[in-house]
């Protein structure tokens, strides 16, 4: 055993980047809310960025490492520490066996992660080690972590050795070993509260009212929200004309609009299909942002062209490209 859960948390749940290719018989994607700052914990600890992680929810668990470890923290800010010592993020830190990892309320974003190197040692179900509540399935055993839990963990990769020989030899703390160095801030959203969007496929049914009042004005977050979808309240989105739809398949960051006129962004265990008039769909790059959101938070939305969203994303992936190889360069 590896890893003790002696407080869970409000949510904890293993998380990678979700089941795909399974949309077609009716099996959601689900994985991580926030699955960059998923893959860039992956990263620091010379995992494969979609292993498995520990995805914590407005307040976190604490953990106690019944081994030496390697891991990182990444997302939002919940404080951390190792035995009360103040744990830094978004890099690798080498924790010794017997220590506890604390994560408390968060102080901003809305979800944490936590990598471990070799990943959790969790039977994969679908090709995918992600946790689905409403299902039963997948993570550890179907559902969110509880006191007493305990977690193994797989035998660390070459390269996880080579960045703990590398801490090691660096630092003089006790408690535990992390480099100076971290992810540049460029790296990390900074949670602006605004949605990049290309059009959906209904976009030019809607109003020109509706369409300004979803361009110019806020929306509030609402309280009904959760893994499936963000509901949002505001100015209310009107169709030109009532129209019937077949179903057809959503992704991540699709916006729909059911008739009472407030959108609903569809998040990672979004449903497979939906009916609803499709208003726009969130660039990637800017699902992040939503994902460390809170109830009650304000969003504004931002329509911009599909070939600026693609080049948004290559750059995000040149980012993510570029600290690997600098991790390759760190060990050497």
């Amino acid at each position: 055993m590896s890893i003790k859960v002696i407080r869970p948390g409000l949510l904890s749940t293993i998380q990678d980047l979700g089941r795909q290719g399974f949309q077609k018989h009716g099996v959601i994607v689900g994985g991580a809310m926030d699955s960059y700052a998923s893959r860039l914990a992956n990263i620091l600890v010379g995992n494969d960025e979609g292993e498995g992680t520990i995805e914590m929810t407005l307040v976190g668990p604490s953990l106690e490492f019944e081994q030496d470890l390697l891991i990182s923290i990444t997302g939002g800010d919940f404080s951390p520490t190792i035995d009360e010592d103040k744990a830094p993020m978004w890099r690798p830190i080498y924790v010794k066996k017997g220590s506890v990892l604390t994560l408390n309320v968060c102080e901003s974003g809305c979800r944490a992660y936590l990598a471990v190197a070799g990943g959790f040692k969790i039977k994969k179900v679908m090709e995918s080690k992600s946790t689905y509540l409403l299902g039963k399935m997948g993570g550890y055993k179907g559902r969110a972590l509880q006191k007493n839990d305990r977690i193994d963990v797989n035998e660390m990769s070459l390269l996880a050795k080579q960045i703990v020989q590398k801490i090691k030899l660096g630092s003089t703390k006790d408690l535990f070993h992390a480099p100076k160095w971290c992810i540049p801030s460029h790296y990390i959203q900074q949670n602006e509260p605004v949605l990049r969007f290309v059009a959906g496929k209904q976009f030019d049914q809607f109003s020109q009212s509706s369409l300004n009042d979803f361009c110019d004005k806020p929306f509030d977050i609402s309280q009904k929200s959760d893994r499936m979808g963000y509901r949002l309240t505001g100015p209310k989105l009107n169709l030109k004309e009532p129209i019937e739809l077949l179903s057809e398949a959503v992704s991540h960051g699709t916006v729909q609009v059911p008739p009472n006129g407030d959108p609903i962004v569809l998040l990672a265990d979004r449903q497979t299909t939906g009916g609803y008039p499709k208003i726009a769909q969130i660039i990637s790059v800017d699902l992040p942002i939503i994902a460390q959101m809170k109830p009650g938070d304000q969003v504004y939305f931002k329509k911009i062209h599909f070939r600026e969203g693609e080049t948004l994303f290559l750059e995000q992936e040149k980012q993510v490209d570029q600290l690997k190889y600098s991790i390759k360069c760190y060990i050497q």
